[in-house]
């Protein structure tokens, strides 16, 4: 027992300075940009231990239930970037000589809501729901607020797309770490999984006030910022927004479209139980819903890897793959297709996603960078909500529900390969 012990410290200890070299490399340690990095890991570890906290209150509903609550769901999502996009944002951008401050009342709020949903749930109180929508805005605004940062910490030699990929991979590492004792906690009652995030929340909000002091505008950027709010967005960053609508899209539809279809209608000899007593249906989903994350974290890796590739291609490129994979997947429906589908999606939206950061993050100036992040953010749900919606729309025949889905796709892609013009987005571009 004791040299298992002394075994598993040993691992902790050389995973923990492995992590801690990857987020110095390349001139991190010196710009600072590791802290951003190591930061995001506590994000990903108090988010993770929040949804895992809320899953079986008022987040999981069952998927092969009514389609009126799972509307409803796709509905709520929307309502924190009713508060993102118009108020915080700009709000943010005022406040760019106090972002260090910003980034950390971001984490307190949530430590605070956290600790205010655990009380609720222990008393079955409705205050469960207004700080729960709590956590949710100020996730947002956190997420806006360090894009936004980002480019004040970059080191010489480091691209954007590596930065913003090592960042998300940072996320990954810190969600994967927290789950197991999140759910862990939450095995004696999601009050003490919350109690737990609370903790996670605390030390990110120090954390966030250690930030290099460069990540604040100086009192000379100050009266910069009093610039025009209203700037024209480079083509590249339209293409790039238009690009990640057609993916986020495709992700909400099949979110929402395969819990339906592949739960209430599975591939032929995917029903009952398997020896473990597990529902067949439920691990055919399992399948698919996986292949997307290991895309994901597949997509994320390649930002990591990717050197000199032109933004327009990083978001063009994972569009087309799309469309192509829906084709397929609704002209020869199967296992097999559908899993490809999930990945091909789950690796396209990590590298358009990482790519229009990029360009954001590059291409707009910093007065209007955050209002710029928060109305982008907002696309991308509305372009996932608008898919989940048409996922419930749709009849549960798989070459019916993905042959629109791919006929809206190729459309897409057409559309945004022939407009490349500049438009104006109201309050940034």
């Amino acid at each position: 027992m004791g040299a298992a012990g002394r075994g598993t410290g040993h691992g902790a200890t050389y995973v923990f300075r492995q992590a801690r070299r990857a987020s110095h490399a390349q001139g991190a340690g010196d710009s600072g940009l590791y802290r951003i990095i190591e930061l995001h890991a506590f994000n990903a570890a108090g988010d993770a231990a929040l949804a895992i906290s809320l899953a079986g209150t008022i987040f999981i509903a069952d998927p092969g239930g009514a389609r009126g609550p799972v509307a409803l769901f796709l509905g709520l999502t929307m309502l924190p970037f009713a508060v993102v996009a118009p108020l915080i944002g700009p709000f943010l951008d005022r406040f760019s000589h106090g972002r260090r401050w910003a980034i950390g009342g971001t984490f307190a709020i949530r430590g605070v809501c956290c600790l205010v949903a655990a009380d609720a749930i222990a008393s079955n109180s409705v205050l469960l729901y207004p700080a729960a929508l709590g956590c949710l805005v100020a996730s947002k605004a956190y997420g806006v607020a360090r894009a936004a940062t980002v480019p004040r910490l970059m080191p010489e030699g480091l691209s954007l797309v590596k930065a913003n990929s090592r960042i998300s991979l940072a996320g990954i590492v810190g969600a994967a770490v927290s789950g197991p004792l999140a759910a862990g906690a939450a095995s004696f009652g999601g009050q003490w999984s919350l109690r737990y995030a609370f903790v996670v929340y605390a030390a990110a909000t120090v954390l966030s006030i250690l930030l290099p002091a460069r990540s604040d505008a100086s009192d000379d950027e100050d009266s910069l910022m009093d610039g025009p709010t209203r700037t024209r967005l480079p083509s590249v960053v339209v293409l790039g927004l238009r690009c990640n609508a057609g993916l986020r899209m495709l992700s909400g539809f099949l979110t929402i479209y395969m819990a339906f279809l592949l739960t209430q209608h599975p591939l032929p000899g995917w029903t009952g139980t398997t020896f473990l007593g597990l529902h067949r249906e439920t691990l055919l989903l399992g399948l698919v819903i996986g292949a997307a994350g290991l895309g994901n974290t597949v997509g994320i890796g390649l930002g990591n890897l990717l050197r000199a590739v032109p933004t327009r291609v990083m978001v063009v490129v994972p569009l087309v793959l799309d469309a192509a994979a829906a084709v397929c997947a609704a002209l020869f429906y199967g296992l097999l297709f559908a899993v490809v589908l999930g990945l091909v999606a789950g690796v396209s939206q990590a590298v358009g996603k990482l790519a229009l950061d990029a360009a954001i993050q590059r291409d707009v100036p910093e007065r209007v960078r955050t209002s710029a992040f928060a109305r982008s953010e907002t696309l991308l749900q509305l372009s996932w909500v608008l898919g989940g919606f048409i996922g419930i729309a749709l009849p549960l025949v798989p070459r019916v529900g993905l042959g629109v889905l791919a006929g809206i796709l190729v459309l897409w892609t057409l559309f945004v390969l022939v407009a490349r013009s500049r438009r104006v987005v109201p309050g940034v571009a």
